[in-house]
């Protein structure tokens, strides 16, 4: 079921500004994603753009209907670390990339997230970035030099100002390819020759092989035309990547916009750092769901929670803690919900609430507390919860298999009873804010105090822990 009369607002990075979102045709909203250049596993950063756009895309098909919305994410298969991890490993670029691709795939549906409608791949679309190449020649956007086609950034008047820089701005803070054929520093590559051993393809300018940018903007024309509604990514994009697509498609469209809207996500740090291999705090997607160094595995579940518990806008920090809070909580739901059946989605229409959440710029945060103050409506918080990526077929399916192999008649531990109730008084805790009513939380947590029960309350959540004088009789209806 469709709302088209819901109001999303988002953050415009072309404007600087909230803006109300206007899709060109509401009968065929589209969507661009920057993808993966795939030569090896996902890192957990690479996630975020993912998990955070297919909220939005969750919200699009919501409002506008399935079939009125494109989401494109493409695959970059034409790349020099692809080319490296070839030559490192004796297999072929075909084979290398083909693995990756899938190994993205199963990591991306596992954290939650739906395909896209399209999944372009670079190496298909080479035919139409030669002609968007030739365009931008033959209007004087671009020009040939030593077998390579570069983009003069100086023909385009509006370079830099989607990231609000100008060109000698750039230039100072920027690590550009110093190149004797280059007429300015800025400006890049749309083509260059290829050696003996690397892809290639015949080209007006001799055999070589695209450079990246171009890739997105061909593949955009390609897919959802000279203007379309939403281009997003990560804020590591913005620049270069980012405007260098506008500058070489509004040039080779003139007079065509792009995308109306540009959305970016910040970046991911782990406890507290930034993620990096010499810290040693650098894990993949995969490294999570199976488990890594010892760890136990976390599911994909656990970290879309962990993602959308902040604002795509501001810096996360995965931290360990913020990973147990999140699995405690959704074990909690699935108890809830545990012997429920979701309603069909051709019936189900999401709470008034949790839309208006998603429609204030993915506030993503809200939208948790806001599923769970449904605690006490188990119907309401699984179909809503499904419709944000949780209790998923494959998760419930999981948890069978889990409950299977429990011997029948085997008790729960406190510290699982203990972990129930601290999901119980957060949840209280998050729809008093919403009521005002502080009355339950208060009396659940004197209920835990005379049990014995420590009761740690924070702003990332709720902790309880046996005390020396823990009574578990005491806890006998809690729940």
């Amino acid at each position: 079921m469709t709302d088209r009369q819901t109001q999303i607002k988002l953050t415009n990075t072309k404007t600087r500004h909230k803006d109300v979102f206007v899709p060109i045709d509401p009968d065929n909203v589209r969507m661009y994603v920057c993808g993966p250049t795939v030569y090896d596993r996902a890192h957990i950063g690479n996630a975020r753009p993912v998990i955070v756009f297919d909220v939005l895309y969750r919200l699009l098909r919501h409002v506008y209907g399935a079939d009125h919305v494109t989401y494109v994410r493409n695959f970059t298969d034409v790349d020099d670390k692809i080319n490296a991890k070839a030559a490192e490993t004796g297999r072929s670029i075909r084979e290398i990339t083909d693995e990756t691709m899938q190994w993205y795939l199963d990591d991306m549906r596992a954290v939650g997230a739906l395909d896209p409608d399209k999944m372009p791949r670079a190496t298909e679309y080479i035919g139409a970035m030669i002609t968007m190449i030739e365009g931008l020649v033959e209007s004087g956007h671009a020009y040939v030099a030593e077998g390579h086609v570069l983009f003069a950034v100086e023909s385009y008047k509006d370079y830099g100002k989607l990231s609000g820089r100008s060109i000698d701005d750039m230039i100072a803070g920027a690590r550009v390819e110093v190149a004797p054929y280059k007429r300015n520093p800025m400006d890049f590559v749309l083509w260059k020759p290829s050696s003996e051993g690397q892809p290639g393809w015949d080209s007006p300018w001799g055999y070589g092989r695209p450079g990246w940018h171009i890739e997105c903007s061909a593949m955009s024309y390609e897919l959802l035309g000279e203007t379309f509604d939403i281009h997003g990514g990560g804020n590591d994009l913005m620049f270069p990547h980012h405007e260098n697509e506008i500058a070489q498609s509004c040039c080779a469209h003139d007079g065509a916009g792009f995308a109306n809207y540009w959305l970016h996500n910040e970046m991911l740090q782990v406890e507290g750092k930034k993620m990096s291999k010499s810290l040693g705090n650098f894990f993949t997607v995969r490294d999570l769901l199976d488990g890594h160094d010892g760890q136990a595995p976390v599911p994909g579940e656990v970290i879309r929670f962990v993602f959308l518990s902040t604002h795509y806008r501001k810096p996360m920090d995965w931290t360990a803690e913020k990973a147990k809070e999140a699995e405690n909580t959704l074990r909690y739901w699935m108890d809830l919900t545990w012997e429920l059946e979701p309603t069909a989605e051709e019936s189900f229409t999401p709470e008034t609430k949790l839309v208006d959440a998603l429609s204030a710029d993915l506030n993503t945060h809200l939208a948790l507390t806001y599923l769970r103050s449904l605690h006490n409506q188990p119907q309401k918080l699984l179909d809503n919860a499904r419709f944000m990526g949780f209790l998923s077929d494959e998760a419930r399916q999981k948890r069978r298999e889990i409950e299977s192999a429990i011997p029948h008649g085997s008790g729960r531990g406190g510290s699982e009873v203990l972990a129930k109730l601290a999901v119980e008084l957060d949840a209280l805790r998050n729809a008093a804010k919403l009521s005002k009513d502080f009355a339950p939380v208060d009396a659940l947590k004197t209920a835990l105090l005379e049990a014995g029960v420590e009761v740690r309350m924070s702003k990332t959540g709720v902790e309880l822990e046996a005390g020396p004088k823990f009574d578990a009789s005491k806890l006998e209806g809690l729940l």
